[in-house]
């Protein structure tokens, strides 16, 4: 990759951090504030989505039957989510420290906050808790084979593909096998710091 195409990416990078913290300041400052794990809204804001919330019998009669029918095939995925959690954490756990490889905070992945959101039912609830485990255990899991990846075959595809992981992008270009050897090699101690 040559520097320019590099200058880009690193470019890219920092403005997506900016607009990410950018837009979180905006939501805090509006609505709520977050202090340790607590979130606090203000007392205005909570008794307004208090009213919001619609109480269980309410929302069976009005969820759509869909959702209902199809619930025990969506909850019933738990079971497949939870072994590819333990895996996956094991495999990290067991194979990073060996490869020299920083290791993946689960926690930045896996975030349980909707919970205290007062216009949601406990049913609405459960399901953002779910859902919330789901999305963000799969960028928990893409992050830990992207740095795999990264570790042992840090190259391009010659097809384009969606949904790559933002370290792709530095990846050696497919065919470009000038120094490959060495390039490895520094992607792999590249992995060593702190993402």
């Amino acid at each position: 990759m040559n520097d320019r195409i590099r200058h880009l990416l690193n470019q890219m990078t920092a403005l997506e951090d900016e607009m990410r913290t950018a837009l979180h300041e905006q939501e805090t400052k509006m609505f709520f504030e977050i202090k340790g794990k607590r979130i606090k809204f203000e007392k205005t804001v909570r008794q307004t989505h208090r009213k919001l919330k619609k109480n269980f019998f309410r929302w069976l009669v009005t969820n759509r039957p869909q959702n209902l029918i199809t619930g025990p095939i969506i909850y019933g995925m738990i079971f497949p989510l939870l072994m590819l959690d333990f895996f996956v954490t094991f495999y990290q756990a067991t194979c990073f420290p060996i490869y020299g490889v920083a290791k993946v905070r689960r926690s930045d992945y896996i975030v349980l906050d909707r919970q205290h959101l007062d216009y949601l039912n406990f049913i609405e609830k459960f399901h953002c808790t779910y859902c919330a485990y789901g999305a963000g255990l799969t960028a928990y899991i893409c992050e830990i084979v992207s740095r795999t990846e990264q570790y042992f075959c840090p190259i391009k595809h010659a097809h384009k593909i969606l949904g790559t992981p933002k370290r792709y992008q530095g990846f050696l270009a497919y065919g470009d096998a000038q120094d490959y050897e060495k390039r490895l090699e520094e992607f792999r101690v590249a992995l060593g710091k702190k993402a």
